[in-house]
């Protein structure tokens, strides 16, 4: 009789012994993804500890970190037990919404006259708001991006995936414009972006930044793709076996 284990067939699930791989965990990888979950959970509880709940929630900054936070800290979850990782689609849409966060805030709501706030009273610049507000529009893209470049492997994107993306921030932006609508002229925040205000710039208006904005979120999708068809793949004894592209176990 033939002994299963020197056939290279596993008794116990059938498939060839060299496939079954023991888990290998990635602390490291699992602490820093733990931290930026914990970050941007720490932004939003503050916005909704010290501001309107509803109106906190309506914002594409605390919508992309609670992906943020659900997405890392089950990334975490993952590496921390040696599972899978998360589809590549997962986690390069997340680094794609927080990324859009970052880089709307920092060019263009932090520019503006009066600086941007998510609370709308006078002060919120300073104490637990300015905290909030590093936490939500910095650290967290920051922390996202250096996860995406230095712990995950390449190759598992591909240009569907662009406009794949592109559906959240098309059902956000009819969410938004359905929302003011409904909401009473003299409702704060009624629209929660200025360059969203029909009142200020017109259904035109709006139309036209929509599709501005909508082409740089779509090129920094495809420049996403492109690196990660093109980035060095990580190395170290942590990442030898998980991967996030599909292919066989390394």
């Amino acid at each position: 009789m033939i002994d299963p284990t020197i056939s290279g067939i596993s008794s116990a699930s059938g498939v060839p012994a060299e496939a079954v791989v023991p888990p290998v965990r990635r602390p490291v990888a699992a602490t820093l993804r733990a931290l930026i979950a914990l970050a941007a959970a720490t932004g939003i509880t503050i916005d909704l500890i010290t501001g309107s709940p509803l109106r906190v929630l309506s914002y594409f900054t605390i919508q992309s970190n609670l992906l943020v936070a659900v997405v890392l800290g089950l990334s975490a979850r993952r590496a921390w037990r040696g599972h899978r990782p998360l589809p590549p689609w997962v986690t390069g849409g997340t680094l794609l919404c927080i990324a859009t966060t970052g880089l709307v805030y920092h060019l263009v709501l932090a520019n503006g006259p009066g600086g941007f706030s998510m609370t709308g009273d006078a002060t919120s610049m300073a104490g637990w708001h300015s905290y909030a507000n590093q936490l939500l529009h910095t650290v967290t893209p920051i922390g996202v991006t250096l996860d995406w470049l230095l712990l995950t492997r390449p190759g598992g994107l591909r240009p569907r995936h662009a406009a794949l993306w592109l559906l959240y921030p098309a059902a956000y932006l009819a969410f938004t414009l359905t929302r003011g609508a409904l909401l009473p002229p003299a409702s704060p925040a009624r629209y929660p972006y200025p360059f969203l205000d029909v009142d200020a710039h017109g259904y035109p208006g709006i139309l036209g930044n929509a599709l501005t904005f909508g082409v740089a979120i779509y090129a920094l999708a495809l420049l996403i793709i492109a690196m990660d068809r093109t980035r060095p793949e990580p190395r170290g004894p942590e990442n030898r076996i998980s991967s996030q592209a599909a292919g066989p176990l390394k």
